[in-house]
């Protein structure tokens, strides 16, 4: 049986890492500035984490469903008190595809509406089609049979005004920072507006902050640079460090029914001693700040090359957009300088380095880029 060949990938086969770092099978070593999609949240197996898992998996290992599991507890609490969410409830499930079905689901059970709003260049999972990117503001997709989603420009209240006033919008969903997009940040200003307008037309909000939260930004997430909170966050790829898990924090104007919502792998065990792991350390080792202080230095420096269009995020999510293609530049980052990078579109650079990068990691990136630009 062969692979379903749906995506390129690199020849290069990952065999070990460490911290910011990973070694290929023929010995490379690569400094890693995207971490997997931004799942590597503390570093590649810290030694904390590699021990929660490996003495969770001597106990139990893995079981979900239908009896207690006291790591779910001590993981909603661990997250409220960290997050500043201690009031929100926790819903456990694998992928942040998942949570934002769950997310939007819940919304229609609680105002028994539909229609779903979303912006140019959103990403919002692989299972349903308000993924799709598009320059068109009055497009209209189905997210399944039953709902659908329009997708309006990104910073433009009025046209999100315009979509709420018809009455049959269920809820409004937009990224902390557009990732896949291009790293393009919604204004803290455009935020406030819309969590009045949220509320004023009794439209549920939902926070996207699978790749924005988890302290990528500087804060646990970031929304909370605008002073906000929203109806429901969806979270995923830092939670569990690369371990698959995915959760939605829930506002407790929300009550729970049995039924409503299900999962069968979920919160298991094995997952829950993972994000309990994450918290820990990044509590312990203040990767909060530490994300803040080498994304703002990172920022800086970069602004300061020339030949580049636009540096855009915070913290430690980043996008560099030259005018044209940056295929051969990423690619002279991997195979000539030994970095890994992500990108966004044609013309953006992705950086989303594991929290814990440091600033000699920092500089040392610099250097290596400045080479491939020639500078």
């Amino acid at each position: 049986m062969k692979l379903f060949d749906v995506y390129p990938l690199f020849n290069i086969d990952i065999v070990k890492g460490k911290g910011c770092h990973v070694w290929d099978a023929e010995g490379n070593e690569y400094l890693d500035l995207y971490g997997g999609h931004a799942v590597i949240s503390v570093g590649h197996c810290h030694p904390s984490y590699v021990q929660k898992l490996t003495e969770q998996l001597n106990k139990l290992g893995f079981y979900s469903n239908s009896v207690i599991n006291s790591l779910q507890v001590e993981l909603a609490e661990k997250l409220g008190k960290l997050s500043g969410y201690d009031d929100y409830s926790l819903f456990l499930i694998n992928s942040g595809a998942e949570a934002n079905e769950n997310a939007l689901k819940l919304a229609s059970f609680h105002n028994h509406k539909k229609r779903v709003v979303s912006f140019k260049k959103a990403f919002h999972g692989r299972t349903s089609a308000a993924v799709k990117v598009t320059d068109n503001p009055a497009i209209i997709a189905p997210i399944n049979d039953t709902i659908p989603v329009t997708f309006v420009p990104l910073n433009d209240i009025k046209a999100v005004e315009a979509e709420l006033q018809k009455g049959d919008v269920s809820s409004v969903i937009i990224e902390g920072i557009q990732g896949v997009g291009g790293i393009q940040q919604p204004s803290d200003l455009f935020m406030q507006e819309l969590r009045a307008l949220c509320t004023q037309y009794n439209v549920v909000l939902i926070l996207d902050e699978i790749q924005s939260g988890y302290g990528r930004t500087g804060k646990f997430f970031a929304h909370q640079y605008a002073g906000i909170k929203p109806d429901m966050i969806t979270v995923a790829k830092g939670i569990g460090n690369g371990f698959p898990l995915a959760g939605v924090l829930i506002s407790p104007e929300f009550k729970p029914v049995y039924g409503m919502l299900g999962t069968t792998f979920g919160g298991n065990h094995l997952a829950c001693a993972a994000a309990i792991a994450v918290l820990d350390i990044m509590e312990n080792e203040k990767l909060l700040d530490n994300a803040k202080t080498i994304g703002d230095y990172l920022i800086d420096e970069l602004a300061k090359l020339p030949g580049i269009k636009e540096i855009r995020g915070r913290g430690l999510m980043i996008g560099i957009e030259f005018e044209g293609s940056i295929k051969e530049i990423r690619s002279r980052l991997l195979f000539e300088e030994k970095v890994f990078t992500g990108v966004a579109g044609t013309n953006t650079i992705r950086l989303l380095p594991p929290l814990c990068l440091t600033l000699e990691e920092a500089k040392d990136f610099m250097q290596r880029f400045k080479r491939v630009l020639g500078l």
